[in-house]
């Protein structure tokens, strides 16, 4: 039973981590309507700012302290990112209001592969590390309850908290305030949006900038764990099916896609993988995925699309 629960709590907390990358692909579809392929490009470029911030600072600064140079760092490359998000709008979205589906998720091609080559011409492409103070040591937690206790990874539970703190405000601003709701609103028909005189490069500007925070809460956390390195990329692969099991225009579904991924990649591997000689936790996802598109292509919280003739 412990070896059970310590499975099932690894899991967890892998899930959580991949719902903050689906997030991004979330944000950006809910408010423009297109599958943002750039979203990777974007993990990596917010964690190399911050991993190369996080190293500049002490030598500009000339103070000693981790946490306020972590802190300064955080604040530049959020900075940073609320500057491409402007200059993405200013210089590709504005000049593709009401165009097809396609020529977005183009665009956003394009945006990834720009990304990807500037962040590493600027913040260079070796490896990095970024140290946010998280305990990388396991604890063993309930040894009242279970003999030995459960080992768990200390890091995964920060990296957790962290991760779902972020989506539970992100759900607030998208149910409470004006400007998520004037998100849907886009996201559901530019044309009509703009008819009530909701500003749609204002809009996109604003899902831009909280899409970049979301990427590089997500390239610190995974930087953190994995190290700086071009490999961050395919962080958003792994995150597809989470976003196709729970939805693409729903917050809350990438919470519980992450979650059902994380813990059903885990569970398969340590307890199916000896009998078909492992490896599961590399397809398990998007096996899970191809199912439900085609039982359920919408996902679990995704919108039902009626089309009338």
């Amino acid at each position: 039973m412990a070896f059970f629960l310590e499975t099932l709590f690894g899991g967890l907390m892998a899930g959580m981590l991949y719902s903050l990358v689906a997030l991004g692909f979330v944000l950006i579809f809910k408010a423009s309507g297109v599958f943002n392929f750039s979203q990777g490009a974007m993990v990596l470029f917010a964690a190399l700012a911050m991993a190369r911030f996080a190293e500049w600072f002490p030598q500009w600064t000339g103070t000693s302290s981790q946490i306020l140079n972590n802190l300064l760092a955080f604040l530049a490359a959020g900075l940073l990112m609320a500057i491409v998000a402007w200059l993405i709008e200013r210089l590709v979205l504005r000049y593709l209001v009401n165009q097809e589906g396609t020529t977005l998720l183009m665009a956003t091609l394009g945006i990834g592969y720009f990304l990807d080559g500037i962040g590493q011409t600027i913040f260079g492409s070796d490896i990095y590390t970024i140290d946010i103070g998280m305990p990388k040591e396991p604890i063993f937690a309930f040894s009242s309850i279970f003999p030995g206790g459960l080992l768990l990874n200390k890091e995964d539970l920060y990296a957790a908290l962290i991760a779902a703190l972020l989506v539970t405000l992100l759900s607030i601003f998208f149910q409470k305030t004006k400007t998520g709701r004037a998100l849907r609103a886009v996201a559901d028909d530019h044309q009509a949006a703009q008819s009530i005189g909701i500003p749609l490069n204002r809009i996109w500007v604003i899902v831009w900038c909280v899409a970049g925070v979301v990427a590089l809460v997500a390239g610190m956390i995974w930087g953190s764990k994995l190290g700086v390195q071009f490999s961050l990329t395919t962080v958003a692969l792994r995150a597809l099916p989470v976003v196709i099991l729970g939805g693409l225009t729903s917050v809350p579904g990438a919470i519980i896609g992450g979650l059902i991924i994380g813990v059903g990649e885990k569970l398969s591997e340590v307890f199916l993988g000896p009998y078909v000689g492992g490896g599961i936790e590399i397809w398990f996802a998007y096996v899970l995925a191809l199912v439900f598109l085609l039982i359920r292509p919408q996902g679990l919280f995704g919108e039902k699309i009626i089309d009338r003739v």
